[in-house]
């Protein structure tokens, strides 16, 4: 037993702890946000039977990635597998990931959901190879739905052993922001910082990295193992953002990489189509507080003006996937753009909204910040990524950091 009182200790927005109770009760708050499923059913999938759709979620830890595993057992009642890559309490705790992770196993298994999690490099062949040998030996052998949610800072290519990484970066020109940060204290500064622009194989290494390349491994690897079912559906999960932060993402070395990730859907939905009467389609969700969107220069104020705009009218990251699985499914009509992608942004693009964000950016100052964003919405948002600021949770009470991770037995 390893049994402590945890306080939150950080470095800007990265903590250095996490909280297994917060986390656990933040998961619970995911599930019980869920929706009942719609009282006339979807579609059933080739292989679902009476215990569900096979769903594999690629990034099943954190933001949408848990969003779409929390909302998928809740409201579609899948079963199969989650991926992530998280690491296990030793002399600190365990991540956030990790403890989320225990706590959306232990609510499956309470509603009788079959789903395993594994822990490893889903870039690397060994993972898939894992995911396959699951879904032949424990879920007959056929695979519905594939969502692809993976961030991360490098990737090893398994033919070659290269390692690519990926930048945050503008293309062409250095870029200036304004940002937003707190200093030791908690207070609120508005800053001014510079990005240089992309150079070298940048742009090329963040596509390697964040663009399709893995999404569409994964499928090629389970396609030539016979495991797709008719009509197997993927998405992969991207985002456009505002023309605020373009520069920076869209017009970047990230948007780079989603462009890639979106000609590659165009590519597997035509490929799927044709061999299985399946599609591919990229989500294009939201603008939320993720660990990822954090480490974006300016995209921590965007998103407290855009709270401080429209308050509780933001839609949560678990309210956008079940939207989601819902048109996956074909409970709901698969609404998409000219581009083919599923735009679950519309209520953060709508011109007014835009209009109202941008006037607050051009007059937000570390003495006006206060009026103009939801500092305090954003501050609970950033620390609850590690399970802290949980409403209702009694963070003076020890709690068992070690927790162990979800085996395919339980």
């Amino acid at each position: 037993m390893s049994e402590r009182v945890i306080a939150p200790k950080n470095r800007g927005f990265l903590f250095l702890d996490s909280h297994p109770g917060g986390c656990r009760q933040l998961v619970d708050e995911m599930w019980q946000a869920v929706p009942a499923p719609l009282a006339v059913p979807a579609p059933a999938p080739a292989t679902a039977g009476d215990e569900g759709p096979v769903a594999l979620v690629i990034g099943s830890s954190s933001g949408y990635g848990l969003a779409a595993t929390i909302a998928g057992l809740a409201r579609v009642g899948i079963r199969g597998i989650g991926v992530c890559f998280e690491k296990a309490p030793a002399r600190r705790t365990g991540t956030a990931g990790w403890y989320r992770t225990a706590a959306t196993a232990r609510l499956a298994r309470q509603h009788g959901r079959d789903m395993v999690f594994l822990n490893g490099d889903a870039f690397s062949d060994t993972v898939k190879e894992q995911v396959a040998d699951l879904l032949a030996e424990r879920f007959g052998g056929r695979l519905d739905y594939l969502i692809y949610s993976v961030a991360a800072p490098r990737r090893t290519d398994p033919d070659t052993g290269d390692v690519y990484a990926s930048v945050l970066k503008p293309i062409g020109s250095p870029y200036t922001t304004k940002t937003l940060v707190f200093d030791e204290h908690g207070a609120p500064e508005v800053k001014e910082v510079t990005t240089a622009p992309a150079e070298g194989d940048d742009i090329d290494q963040t596509v390697a990295v964040m663009g399709g390349t893995d999404w569409e491994r994964w499928i090629t690897f389970l396609a030539d193992r016979s495991l797709l079912a008719d009509g197997f559906t993927t998405a992969a999960l991207s985002y456009i953002g505002s023309p605020l932060t373009a520069a920076i993402y869209r017009q970047g070395t990230i948007g780079a990489a989603k462009s890639h990730l979106e000609a590659t859907a165009r590519t597997l939905d035509e490929r799927l189509g044709k061999t299985l009467g399946g599609r591919a389609v990229t989500s294009v969700n939201a603008a939320a507080v993720t660990q990822s969107s954090t480490a974006i220069p300016g995209i921590a104020l965007y998103v407290g003006l855009l709270r401080g705009v429209l308050g509780d009218a933001m839609v949560a990251p678990i309210g956008q996937l079940v939207e989601l699985w819902d048109q996956l499914t074909g409970a709901r009509p698969l609404d998409l753009d000219d581009e083919g992608r599923v735009r679950l942004d519309t209520w953060e693009l709508d011109p007014a909204v835009q209009d109202a964000v941008a006037e607050r950016w051009s007059t937000a100052t570390s003495d006006t910040i206060t009026e103009l964003a939801d500092l305090g919405w954003f501050s609970d948002e950033v620390r609850r990524l590690y399970g802290f600021s949980v409403p209702g949770f009694d963070y003076t009470a020890a709690v068992e950091t070690d927790v162990p991770w979800p085996t395919p037995t339980d």
